[in-house]
């Protein structure tokens, strides 16, 4: 009897169901990590931790800024820092959660922090300043996270879903800010 599931253009959808079943039993506490995982692990854990300290150094800019804004409208402007916080926290807590699927440690030593993330932590003097060193510290993100998900491809779909995710609600900071920007030249 043959186990195969439904084929597309005359191939087989899936493994042979036994053979699933026993390769599924293989090395079982490697948890979410199968025999069909094609990427390197440990690059990608090195990679996802890196996103992990450019979102730390984010969150912290965003709150500072959210904190230190001031002027005629520095309410409005504080309140999108602080979303864009909040957010980012969002995102640091999808990347530790996936870094340890894959059987890695999510690195939050503030130790290092500065030089393991991406973009940096630059406070700004005036509120258009901090509009603008956000606005520079989402395009590297964008840039970055476009790099990643490049570099993945189709060989771990759950990361790279994860990071398209993450990179369109960059993409949307960065159309904040820039908004923001303009109406505070």
């Amino acid at each position: 009897m043959n186990h195969t599931n439904s084929a597309v253009d005359g191939k087989p959808f899936l493994s042979d169901i036994k053979l699933l079943r026993d390769r599924a039993r293989l090395h079982i506490e490697k948890g979410a990590v199968t025999a069909g995982y094609k990427a390197d692990r440990d690059t990608v854990i090195k990679v996802l931790n890196e996103a992990l300290a450019t979102e730390i150094v984010c969150v912290l800019r965003y709150k500072r800024h959210h904190f230190m804004a001031k002027g005629i409208q520095a309410k409005g402007v504080a309140a999108e820092f602080a979303q864009h916080a909040a957010e980012e926290q969002a995102h640091a807590d999808l990347l530790a959660e996936r870094i340890v699927q894959l059987g890695g440690a999510p690195d939050f030593s503030p130790e290092g922090l500065a030089t393991r993330s991406h973009s940096e932590y630059a406070e700004g003097k005036d509120l258009a300043e901090m509009i603008k060193e956000d606005l520079i510290a989402e395009r590297i993100a964008i840039d970055s996270y476009g790099e990643m998900i490049r570099y993945i491809g189709n060989d771990d779909p759950t990361t790279r879903v994860m990071l398209e995710g993450i990179l369109a609600k960059e993409e949307e900071h960065a159309d904040d800010l820039s908004s923001l920007l303009k109406e505070n030249k």
